[in-house]
């Protein structure tokens, strides 16, 4: 029985964070979860090289704002189960004063929150328990953690395909970025069906349609109008495994995940 003080995490229908922790080879899922990757792996075998080449580009991305642009604040909607290199520890190996708040609203989460409150003395992390449909309460929560004076790096890696009007998803992240100051940047990456064909992503869809959260992926220019306004940096908009790859002995494939990174001028 829940007496409101813990969270009650719903373990009959799949969730989009314990679904992505199983396909990145951790063990905070139940077999409802495992039970619904499976069937989308199915379809899309390449599903787990896309959990972790979005969680590789997550550690680039952050490593650069961090290291050559110098940004000391993020916020980061639809964190996700905690796993290695999450941002803050990515972030505050670079500079240890780094402010870091995340926002999910997964129950199971907000459980493991405290794993992603463990920062640097000189740092702060914080959680907000929210949806991404909640910008206003998103950004009054952030404030009592990060200065909106300063520039921030806003994360939102995937999280957008959750929402299934695309007029609704555009305003949602234009919302988030009006409250940024300049020289802030936004992290972007979502899911596209470029390189699958569209058969094959309506089939995804249809998987999906029944879920509590579907996942609804878009076309390149659809994914190219989140991040209007800003500044891109190179490589500009490209697959995940293309934005700035380290050294490795072949070069890497596109595969359907967009990414970019912008700077708010």
């Amino acid at each position: 029985m829940n007496d409101g003080s813990s969270p009650v995490v719903d373990i009959t229908v799949p969730h989009s964070a314990r679904v992505w922790n199983y396909w990145l080879g951790g063990k905070d899922f139940y077999p409802v979860d495992r039970e619904f990757g499976d069937r989308l792996y199915e379809l899309l075998p390449e599903i787990v090289q896309l959990a972790r080449q979005a969680r590789a580009f997550l550690g680039r991305a952050v490593t650069y704002l961090a290291g050559e642009v110098g940004i000391r604040q993020f916020l980061d909607i639809g964190t996700g189960l905690p796993t290695a290199d999450n941002t803050h520890e990515v972030a505050q190996r670079i500079g240890p004063d780094s402010r870091i708040v995340y926002v999910d609203h997964d129950p199971l989460v907000l459980v493991h929150a405290r794993a992603l409150l463990v920062g640097t003395p000189e740092g702060a992390t914080n959680y907000v328990d929210a949806d991404v449909r909640e910008p206003k309460k998103i950004l009054k929560a952030a404030r009592e953690t990060l200065d909106f004076t300063q520039p921030i790096g806003l994360i939102m890696l995937g999280i957008m395909g959750n929402v299934t009007d695309l007029d609704e998803a555009y305003a949602i992240v234009r919302e988030l970025c009006d409250s940024l100051p300049s020289g802030s940047y936004l992290m972007f990456k979502d899911g596209t069906y470029a390189v699958m064909g569209k058969d094959r992503a309506d089939a995804i869809h249809r998987l999906n349609e029944h879920e509590k959260y579907p996942y609804h992926m878009r076309t390149p220019e659809q994914v190219a109008r989140f991040l209007d306004g800003f500044e891109l940096v190179e490589p500009g908009l490209v697959s995940t495994p293309l934005w700035r790859p380290g050294p490795s002995a072949e070069p890497p494939l596109p595969i359907d995940d967009l990414c970019g990174v912008g700077r708010k001028p």
